[in-house]
């Protein structure tokens, strides 16, 4: 830990001392704004977004309402822009791991892999982006909604592989989609978070299965080619 800064009981974060510490206005600000979204993580992970409170944040991120209030105009807009940083870091990794394959299917297994794995090792994270948003609603969960929607540009590449007599339906994206989110949240849900890489061959089919057919889908799935 530098010299010259105390840590919180209550977070583990670093604290900045009061008085004159002779540091750059921009690093205090930037400091207590990690502190705030940190402690909103850890407080949500405790008592889910609902229960929270400001105070709860406050004395986790050991820095005053004032404070607060200074970077975010209340509890919801503190939790959007965590929710905003951990998806947008989600998403970006899921687009760079299918882009590293040029055959569709294995793209589908690549950003499924990469979102279980992010998701199983930060349990905490993995609450706040997949099960909170449903709970708290409203804008929150709009924007959740928006967010799960960005996968569905990997899924449509993989129309033209569709061999069906008749066209897929226009919410075949969004109903896959909306399965895959389901398996996942009863997974974090039931406290097996750290399980969630076991659901690979099973979210590989339940995506495939529409643009392949049920037998190749299977097929891929379980040989993990």
């Amino acid at each position: 830990m530098a010299k010259g800064t105390a840590k919180s009981e209550e977070s583990g974060s670093p604290r900045l001392p009061a008085g004159r510490h002779g540091l750059p206005r921009e690093f205090i600000v930037q400091n207590q704004r990690e502190r705030i979204i940190t402690a909103l993580v850890d407080t949500v992970a405790e008592h889910g977004y609902n229960a929270t409170t400001v105070a709860h944040i406050t004395k986790a991120a050991s820095v005053s309402r004032r404070t607060f209030y200074e970077h975010f105009a209340d509890k919801e807009a503190c939790f959007l822009a965590a929710y905003d940083m951990v998806a947008d870091h989600l998403r970006d990794s899921m687009r760079a791991a299918a882009e590293s394959f040029e055959e569709w299917p294995q793209q589908v297994r690549a950003a499924l892999a990469t979102m279980l794995s992010f998701l199983a090792g930060e349990p905490e994270l993995a609450r706040l982006v997949m099960t909170e948003p449903v709970a708290a609603g409203g804008e929150i969960a709009a924007r959740h909604r928006a967010s799960v929607q960005g996968f569905a540009e990997i899924l449509k590449a993989g129309r033209p592989q569709h061999g069906g007599a008749r066209p897929l339906p226009e919410a075949t994206e969004e109903t896959v989609i909306g399965g895959i989110v389901s398996l996942i949240v009863r997974e974090i849900s039931s406290g097996r978070a750290e399980r969630l890489e076991e659901l690979l061959p099973d979210l590989v089919e339940l995506t495939l299965a529409p643009y392949l057919g049920n037998e190749e889908a299977e097929r891929l799935a379980r040989s993990g080619s």
